[in-house]
């Protein structure tokens, strides 16, 4: 156990009364009031890393608070009453049910539906058969008692709670995020959920509840923002009960603290909560032996080099560790620690960043210690290898695929050619290749045009690695195909510029810089560097850039149109013309322009006219109400009832169907 961490904690959040508020609870008898040291909410992750569990990650929240709350009475009526066995089904459920009424569409009696509310808000006194209850209520009682929706909106709700994390990963707009969450989750002892208490319950909530119970950590919940007027605590409470996350007030094993970061309203009781659990679960380390670790986070800095954000989770990091991580090894030079103050020493639990790294390893990458150089190199070498047999497995199943592929083709068309004689084989296949004959080495070596070759480079791994998973996520390759031909970390470089030379590329930057040469050799060869701050700027900029690669589509604009009241025929040289007398109804006609001829609602032509007349007289415009006469520059019968339509075509920029989720 770390002591001095224990100590400090106690100045800070004052443990010890804390610890005798615990202590106390453990022995009073509550009726229906529960001991509110936190509330809780959920937005981004607050990850707190007490101890490390290394050992015993099973034992959880859940097993240790409800040691620390006897609520007598409602224990003793709960004991008193016949236990009703669970059953397995759907159940018929709607809106604003009486207990009545959700009682017999269970299957079971009142007092079934009394006990599964005996560790609620709700006012019992109040409470008869006849009384109706709220959604929320209804989930709760339908959870505990084992059985599923049937009701189209809950049942979906209930679909939505059982998705595990890997169907969340894959939703739209999160994927660039989800990794990151995860890496944090599966990494710390403790997680703090923060919701913003306006906001209520949202899709990154769930996913982080989602990642926390995979990874089997307790929960806090810290409910923010609650100094605005709007804000609604309880709503958010409620809402997570559909998604098991229960409060201690409404019988469940998570705490719940209402806070506001902007005035620093109740902070200390949040902290207070974070220690008093870490104290409850025994949290422990080993601080010695070999040194176990995480990246968290890696990047590439001028001066240091490759560095690594990590947090320590066994043994005593110290200068001179030799650390694998990945396929990488580091013999330690210098550590830091989170104000960049140089420290000899990290004990588990502390977050260092590290140099000495030969790579940049990737963040999420487990760190361990070895005796020597020479055993890193092993290790290393040993990784690479491996990577290097699986990646060959791979290429050669995709290989044999193909060549199948490709002999079930070729025994197709041999087929189809096997009644022909050796010469008629011939001449078909050179009738069918002659296109790639004819065309110039170049053309035949030119790949698509509808291609967006892309070089990502970042500020660190993980910014890099959500890009990634956004553009991982485009599915529109049919319209344009999206290339990344390479990504990195750190500023933009000469290299970069002349890859997107050779691919027709764009460079796009993430928090990072590209200096004034670098520009300049850019704009000479014509190459577009794009540096944004904001993730979802640089995504809508490569939306932006697809569309312009994107084919332009060709839109009718109706600039007038005409019906045919009569038809006769003009004799011209020794060949009649048909003519049709029309009346303008809408717009005007321009003989400049094209025309096409709708007959009971088919197109039968499309063209110029050869001449338009107004009486006796050639006229170029004939507007709205004027009847004129017109000839096509086709032989075409005109039938009365017939319309003539004028309008022109416009060139309108396509947009790309990839829908990145936001």
């Amino acid at each position: 156990m770390n002591w001095g961490l224990i100590l400090k904690f106690e100045n800070l959040f004052q443990l010890r009364c804390a610890c005798r508020q615990l202590h106390a609870l453990s022995h009073r008898k509550v009726y229906r009031t529960q001991w509110k040291p936190v509330q809780s909410s959920v937005y981004p992750i607050w990850s707190v890393h007490l101890y490390p569990q290394l050992w015993q990650t099973d034992k959880l929240i859940s097993v240790a608070l409800p040691h620390y709350r006897h609520l007598a009475t409602k224990e003793e009526k709960k004991k008193n009453r016949k236990k009703l066995p669970l059953t397995k089904g759907e159940v018929e459920i709607r809106q604003k049910m009486t207990v009545e009424e959700l009682a017999r569409a269970m299957g079971k009696d009142v007092d079934h539906i009394y006990e599964a509310l005996l560790y609620t808000d709700i006012d019992f006194d109040s409470l008869e058969p006849d009384s109706i209850l709220y959604e929320d209520y209804i989930k709760l009682i339908v959870k505990k008692s084992g059985m599923k929706y049937k009701s189209a909106k809950l049942k979906e709700e209930k679909e939505k709670e059982n998705t595990d994390a890997i169907t969340f990963l894959d939703t739209p707009g999160h994927a660039a995020f989800s990794a990151m969450r995860a890496r944090g989750t599966n990494v710390t002892d403790i997680v703090i959920l923060v919701v913003a208490a306006e906001d209520g319950v949202m899709e990154q909530t769930i996913e982080s509840i989602q990642h926390a119970k995979n990874a089997g950590v307790p929960l806090i919940l810290a409910i923010n923002k609650c100094d605005k007027p709007e804000a609604d605590p309880e709503r958010v409470k409620k809402e997570l009960l559909a998604h098991d996350v229960v409060c201690e007030e409404f019988g469940g094993d998570v705490q719940a603290v209402n806070i506001s970061a902007l005035k620093g309203e109740n902070l200390m009781v949040l902290a207070e909560a974070t220690v008093a659990l870490a104290e409850m679960l025994e949290l422990k380390a080993d601080s010695t032996g070999l040194v176990e670790g995480t990246v968290i986070e890696s990047r590439k800095d001028k001066g240091k080099g490759p560095v690594t954000t990590a947090i320590i989770q066994r043994g005593t990091l110290r200068k001179g560790c030799v650390l694998v991580a990945g396929k990488t090894w580091a013999k330690v030079r210098f550590m830091f620690d989170e104000n960049g103050k140089a420290v000899d020493a990290a004990s588990p639990g502390i977050p260092v960043e590290i140099m000495g790294w030969k790579e940049v390893p990737s963040a999420g990458d487990e760190i361990i210690e070895v005796e020597s150089e020479q055993k890193a190199h092993q290790v290393v070498a040993w990784r690479n290898y491996v990577e290097q047999q699986e990646k060959m497995k791979r290429d050669s199943e995709v290989i044999e695929a193909k060549q199948k592929e490709h002999r079930t083709e070729y025994e197709k068309k041999q087929q189809k050619l096997a009644h022909l004689t050796w010469r008629q084989r011939k001449a078909v296949l050179y009738k069918a290749n002659k296109h790639l004959m004819c065309s110039k080495p170049k053309e035949r070596t030119e790949i698509d045009k509808n291609v967006l070759s892309v070089i990502v480079k970042g500020d660190v791994d993980g910014s890099v690695e959500a890009i990634l998973n956004i553009l991982d996520s485009y599915d529109a390759d049919s319209e344009c195909k999206l290339d990344i031909i390479h990504f990195g970390m750190g500023d933009i470089s000469e290299t970069d510029v002349s890859l997107a030379e050779a691919f027709n590329g764009v460079v796009y930057g993430f928090s990072v810089k590209a200096n004034e040469t670098i520009k300049k050799l850019a704009a000479k060869k014509g190459i577009k560097i794009k540096i944004h701050n904001i993730i979802y700027h640089l995504i809508e900029d490569v939306k932006h850039e697809l569309n312009s690669r994107l084919p332009p589509s060709m839109v009718e604009n109706t600039i007038g149109e005409a019906s045919v009241l009569d038809t006769f025929s003009v004799t011209v040289g020794k060949s009649k013309v048909p003519v049709a007398g029309c009346r303008v109804h809408k717009g005007q006609l321009d003989k400049k322009m094209k025309f096409k001829l709708i007959r009971k609602g088919d197109v039968i032509w499309k063209g110029s006219l050869s001449s338009l007349k107004h009486h006796k007289a050639d006229v170029q415009i004939i507007k709205t109400g004027m009847d004129c006469g017109l000839s096509l520059d086709k032989d075409i019968d005109f039938n009365v009832g017939d319309e003539i339509i004028c309008y022109e075509e416009k060139e309108v920029g396509q947009t790309t169907s990839w829908d990145p989720g936001f």
